[in-house]
């Protein structure tokens, strides 16, 4: 089923839901295709549209609130192994082919405050922010039931974007005023172009990706979060709010549950993708924050390679009638594992489906749920 943008955020707010959601949130991790097509998969399930995914119609609003003049991207080496680039950011960063989709940078262009103001113009206000002619269409999708979304930087990410994660950490403690002039930076770019966006199209979710948490927990504290990650996420989610937003979704992988309640008081109201391995808990979360965060994810992608008892446990614990109640999207908690029988995964999808009483046919499709 193709969820209205309506739809979505009743249903992520508690007001009410026409069926259960069922989602794949990433898709598959690289040599899982060629797994299952030796394994007899169709071209359907390879491309995940024969498990009927739910989805949302979902419509950029023509706003760029990030680095806003890339570099182009060089080759510096390219082997059967690797691939090395000088990045958008002008980072040296390598892809190990065959294992990873995300390029890892090896190098990071600020160090001092001095390096960061010659790049903090990539971050500023710039007309040129504002798509005009896709805002407008934006508003007619959205006129036809479309979810209309932003993504603004990450408080945590992209600092770690230019310096990397350790120096990034060092910095929140060392350099302070370093971090309060990024994340200022940060938040009025992203308020103002809110603010230019929304004269033609009501932003409908705010979209935040953070990244920044391990198995043993995150990289920044609650004392952080609320003293510099505070203040600018406030500022994007009253503005936002406050010019009919409903949603303001974060993305970190790890176990989050130290800061969940500090960034809830900063404004997210959905958090995803919530790893089991790390920690991540949906059922528990939702006994403890009930009504105030929606989830996305949970279900532990790991158990899809245990028995089908293993299996049927996982699903009759995250599937609950509690979880059933709102403010869920049902699915992994991240992509799908190499190494992931096709017959349990075909196995998982049937079990969820008949324990979310969704039907035994329903519309094919795929969208990553990932935003």
């Amino acid at each position: 089923m193709i969820w209205t943008g309506k739809q979505y955020m009743d249903l992520m707010t508690f007001k009410g839901q026409p069926r259960q959601f069922f989602a794949e949130l990433f898709g598959p991790l690289i040599g899982l295709p060629e797994e299952w097509r030796a394994q007899g998969a169709s071209e359907g399930e390879i491309e995940l549209t024969a498990f009927m995914f739910d989805g949302v119609d979902m419509v950029s609003a023509g706003a760029h609130t990030g680095y806003l003049h890339p570099m182009e991207e060089v080759v510096l080496e390219d082997t059967p192994g690797q691939r090395i680039v000088r990045d958008s950011m002008g980072r040296t960063s390598k892809l190990r082919k065959g294992f990873a989709t995300i390029s890892l940078p090896m190098d990071w262009p600020v160090k001092t405050m001095a390096d960061w103001k010659t790049v903090r113009h990539q971050y500023a206000w710039d007309p040129a922010r504002v798509d005009v002619a896709q805002a407008k269409e934006a508003a007619k999708a959205r006129a036809n039931g479309a979810l209309v979304g932003i993504w603004v930087p990450g408080g945590y990410a992209t600092v770690r974007d230019l310096m990397g994660d350790e120096e990034a950490c060092v910095a929140f403690i060392e350099e302070p005023e370093m971090i309060v002039d990024m994340l200022e930076t940060f938040a009025d770019t992203a308020t103002r172009v809110i603010r230019e966006v929304s004269q033609y199209v009501t932003i409908d979710h705010i979209h935040i990706h953070e990244d920044m948490a391990g198995k043993s927990g995150p990289l920044l504290g609650p004392r952080q979060v609320l003293t510099y990650l505070k203040p600018y996420y406030r500022a994007v989610w009253d503005t936002a709010n406050g010019l009919g937003a409903t949603l303001f979704s974060q993305d970190s992988d790890g176990n989050m549950n130290a800061v969940i309640a500090p960034f809830i008081e900063c404004g997210i109201n959905v958090f995803y993708p919530c790893e089991p391995a790390a920690g991540m808990d949906i059922v528990a979360l939702r006994k403890k924050y009930g009504t105030a965060a929606a989830f996305k994810g949970g279900i532990d992608k790991h158990v899809l390679r245990k028995t089908r008892a293993e299996i049927d446990a996982e699903l009759a614990y995250k599937l609950q009638p509690l979880m059933q109640e709102g403010g869920m999207v049902f699915a992994l908690d991240h992509r799908i594992p190499n190494g992931t029988p096709l017959d349990a995964y075909r196995y998982y999808v049937k079990t969820a489906r008949e324990m979310l009483h969704l039907p035994a046919e329903d519309e094919k499709g795929w969208m990553r749920m990932a935003f």
